[in-house]
This record gives C-alpha cells, sequence and structure tokens, in this order.
C-alpha cells in the first residue's frame, strides 16, 4: 500500500481534483491520501489570524465569510446535488469552528491562535475530495488527522509524539486501509494531548505523508506535483532548469535543510529510516516517469543543485567586553537562538562575532536581539538572499552572483554558500 500526497496547485479547481480521480483508481490496494489545503486558502486564513489578532474582528469575520462562499462555489461545482448538501453540512460545521476561533484569537497568544485558524484549510478540502470519492463510488472514509497525530505544544512547528501516533494511526487508518478502504486525511496538522490544533511548519504535508509511511510501513510515498519530478533549482526562479531521475535520500535531505521548496525539511528522516523510497511525480501527466528518492544512488553524476532563499536576515552578534566567541559564548547563544525558535540557515563566527543568516520573521527576531542585546552589540543587514549550491563550479558560481555584493561566503569540497545582497 503506497501513500499519495496532493499539494494545493493539485486541487487548485474542481477540474483538477476531478482529474485526481485516474491516478487515485489506478491501484489494485487502497490508497492512502494526504492532502493540502485548496490553492491560496492557507495565505487567506493567516491574514483572517492576523485581522483577529490585530482586534479587527468584523475584518476577519468578513474574510472568513469570503472564504465560506469560495468553498461553497468549489463544492456546489464539483459535486451533485446529494453529495454537495452532505458537503454543505459538514463545511458549515468547521467554518463555525472557524468563527470561534476568530473570536478566541489572542495577539499575546499569536502561535498558538495561528494554528486554531490556519489548520482548518486542509480540513475543508479534504470533506470536500471524500465526498466526491463517495461519490464515483470509491471505497473510501474520510480521517480528522487530528485525532491520530498527537504532538507537544510547539505551535506552528509542533513535534509529533511518535509512540503516541504510531498507536493512534494502526488503530484507526491502519485498520481502516486493511478493509480496503482509500484513506483521505490531512497534511499538516495534528493536536496536542488537549486536543488544541498545531500545524507541523508551512509545507508540512511532506512530512505528515512521511511519518505515515513510517508507521504503518508502507511501501512508497508519492508526492504529486505540477512538474515532471525533482528538478535542480526552482523553476519559477530560473528558466534553465533540470530533471534528476534518482536521487539520494542524504541528497535530497541536505537540499531540504538549505530550504529546498519541493520537499519538506522534515520530510526524508522517517522515510530513510524506514528506507521507503519516495517519488516525485507530475499531476499533470502521470505518465512521467518522475524522480525516485532512496538509499543509494549508483555513479551518481548530479548538475548543481540550487537553492535561493529570499527575505534574509544576516545578524552580526559582537561581544560587548571583546571575549572571545569561543564554546562558552557559542554555547550561550546558541541556546538563545533555540528559545526564541529561530532557525540558522549559515552560521559563521570570528574572534569576538557571531554572524548567522535567518528567516526574516519579525516578531521572532526582534525578541531574539532585544535578549542578545544585554550582552553583545547586534548588527543587521536586511532583505539579503541566502544562495546554496551543492555540486558548485565556477562557472554556475559566477553567473549566479554575477552583479551582487556578497556579504558573507563559505565553501566546502561539495558545498558553496553566498549571503549576497
Amino acid at each position: 500500500m503506497r501513500v499519495y500526497k496532493f499539494g494545493g496547485a493539485s486541487i487548485a479547481t474542481p477540474e483538477r481534483m476531478k482529474a485526481l480521480l485516474p491516478i487515485v483508481t489506478g491501484q489494485q490496494r487502497p490508497v492512502l491520501l494526504v492532502i493540502s489545503a485548496l490553492g491560496k486558502t492557507t495565505n487567506a486564513l493567516e491574514r483572517i489570524v492576523d485581522s483577529a489578532c490585530a482586534g479587527n474582528l468584523a475584518e476577519a469575520t468578513r474574510l472568513a465569510e469570503t472564504l465560506e462562499l469560495e468553498h461553497m462555489d468549489y463544492a456546489r461545482e464539483l459535486l451533485d446535488n446529494a453529495q454537495y448538501i452532505k458537503a454543505v453540512a459538514a463545511l458549515s460545521r468547521y467554518f463555525a469552528e472557524l468563527n470561534r476561533n476568530i473570536k478566541l484569537s489572542d495577539r499575546h497568544k499569536y502561535d498558538m491562535s495561528y494554528d486554531q485558524v490556519v489548520c482548518l484549510g486542509e480540513i475543508l478540502s479534504t470533506v470536500m475530495f471524500a465526498h466526491y470519492l463517495e461519490q464515483v463510488g470509491l471505497n473510501s472514509e474520510w480521517v480528522d488527522a487530528r485525532t491520530v497525530i498527537r504532538t507537544d505544544d510547539t505551535y506552528r512547528d509542533a513535534a509529533v509524539d511518535w509512540a503516541l501516533s504510531k498507536q493512534q494511526v494502526q488503530a484507526v487508518i491502519g485498520r481502516k486501509m486493511k478493509t480496503g478502504k482509500t484513506i483521505v486525511t490531512q497534511g499538516f496538522i495534528g493536536s496536542t494531548i488537549q486536543g488544541l490544533s498545531v500545524t507541523l511548519g508551512r509545507e508540512g504535508s511532506d512530512y505528515t505523508a512521511a511519518i505515515l509511511a513510517a508507521m504503518l510501513q508502507l511501501e512508497s510515498v508519492t508526492i504529486w506535483k505540477d512538474v515532471p519530478g525533482f528538478l535542480n533549482a526552482d523553476p519559477k526562479l530560473f528558466s534553465d532548469t533540470v530533471k534528476i531521475a534518482e536521487l539520494s535520500y542524504n541528497e535530497v535531505i541536505e537540499m531540504a535543510f538549505y530550504g529546498a521548496q519541493i520537499i519538506h525539511p522534515k520530510t526524508i528522516k522517517p522515510l530513510q529510516n524506514n528506507n521507503i523510497p519516495l517519488y516525485v511525480k507530475c499531476f499533470l501527466d502521470p505518465t512521467l516517469p518522475g524522480t525516485v528518492i532512496k538509499a543509494e544512488v549508483n555513479d551518481a553524476q548530479y548538475p548543481p543543485l540550487i537553492v535561493l532563499k529570499d527575505n534574509q536576515v544576516l545578524l552580526q552578534v559582537t561581544s560587548r567586553d571583546f571575549s572571545f566567541i569561543t564554546e562558552d559564548n557559542l554555547s550561550k547563544l546558541y541556546a538563545l537562538f533555540h528559545r526564541h525558535k529561530v532557525k540558522v540557515n549559515l552560521i559563521q563566527n570570528a574572534a569576538i562575532s557571531f554572524v548567522a543568516s535567518i528567516d526574516n520573521r519579525v516578531d521572532k527576531i526582534r525578541a531574539l536581539t532585544e535578549e542578545l542585546s544585554h550582552d553583545y552589540k547586534v548588527l543587521s543587514n536586511e532583505n539579503v538572499s541566502l544562495l546554496t549550491v551543492r555540486h558548485y563550479t565556477p562557472e554556475v558560481t559566477d553567473k549566479l552572483t554575477a552583479g551582487r555584493q556578497i556579504l558573507l561566503k563559505q565553501e566546502t569540497r561539495k558545498t558553496l554558500q553566498v549571503v549576497m545582497k
């Protein structure tokens, strides 16, 4: 049995969702379907929670009403009358949950408020998909991932309780699949032991697919995207991309760590630990061979693999008393970054200074720099980019950095990283 993960682009319109049916029904055994929110829904829900936390409940409610109408219109176009009536009843319950969570939103507990609102995007899309599969007669069942994926309360980046989640996943999803049912569930979300919703980090649906496959010991995971496979760079940023037929787990986890968007950074570990291959295929043309990611790739000759992360901040932290940035200071600095949940994308230290490239999360950076300023002088460069190239060549490096001011550069045998403005 396999896991198929479909992202927002694959269900952006009712026509797109209907076009997935041959992929879903083309298997002799039941499939576990992990589905994202409809395209742009997560962004819309983020605007709703931002308005609610800012105290503008009227605007948040108006945005929620607009989102509800969009989903009702989608369901009307997707479903026949009988299934539409059933879907509307289910959708209405979850929009009622959304409105309750809007009223409970608290700017002092932003991350928790965020998760209670944003988690509903995946719920809404899968409700409609499940009713469509029921309409076409597929033996399937909808499962709320929040009832099986248990996590801690690190909102917006929750850590999965593997032991408890595995027990529940096997008891609910595993048991249903053994009876021959295809399961429709959500990526990206789970819940705490207290029953509050959490998210697993943006693009966390890939991670959900991987952990479910590992917990159920399924044969493979396929991520269906609008590209022909794993490309050596983001086609939205680079026009001359190359598809790669096979990659090793190690290569992909390096790229995911550096910020490649095609695979979520947490996805590879549970697959690698359980030797489960990951396929990247194109939902626009399922006949294309795509890419397979597995333990070993013989005689791999990779092209330069490029990751460009914009909207970075380069922080320079210098000791006020001119004490060296050695083990004691480094451990203190790492503890501060960890406490404020700020991920370091690139780090370099000199005698009395520490430089880090981080994502521009204003809320987290403000609190971090305030605490750092007690003992250190803190300077920053905003709106910089972090370029990472695996298997780099001088020609590619020169082309990608032409006309840019290089603020920081690190180079190893296989990997080049440059912070540039």
